[in-house]
């Protein structure tokens, strides 16, 4: 991923959960807030619903190569957050990387 950094610190992700706009799929949910850094943040996360750490560590990195597949699809300067639903588990990759533009258009950070 060229052009973005990983948000890493709770507050972040808190902020952006309380103020940031959202919209869900089958397998993802998205939350998406402008930031004043011109640079995209990436955050990902799996709940432990999801299962064991082998299972939600393979959501992550299915999550996270599906978003470097499209990453200048997404403009630029705005902090993402992926959450994985429970069916993101058992999906397939094409399916993952296919709903990430689309939840991205609706909320208007994806071209």
């Amino acid at each position: 991923m060229r052009h973005t950094v990983s948000l890493k610190q709770n507050h972040e992700f808190r902020s952006l959960y309380a103020r940031g706009k959202n919209t869900a799929g089958v397998y993802l949910a998205l939350y998406a807030r402008k930031n004043r850094l011109g640079m995209t943040r990436l955050g990902i996360t799996a709940s432990s619903k999801l299962g064991n750490a082998v299972k939600r560590n393979r959501v992550r990195r299915l999550i996270r190569e599906a978003y470097r597949l499209q990453e200048e699809r997404f403009i630029k300067g705005y902090d993402l957050v992926f959450v994985a639903r429970g069916r993101a588990v058992g999906a397939e990759f094409a399916a993952l990387r296919d709903e990430m533009p689309r939840l991205g258009q609706k909320l208007g950070v994806c071209v």
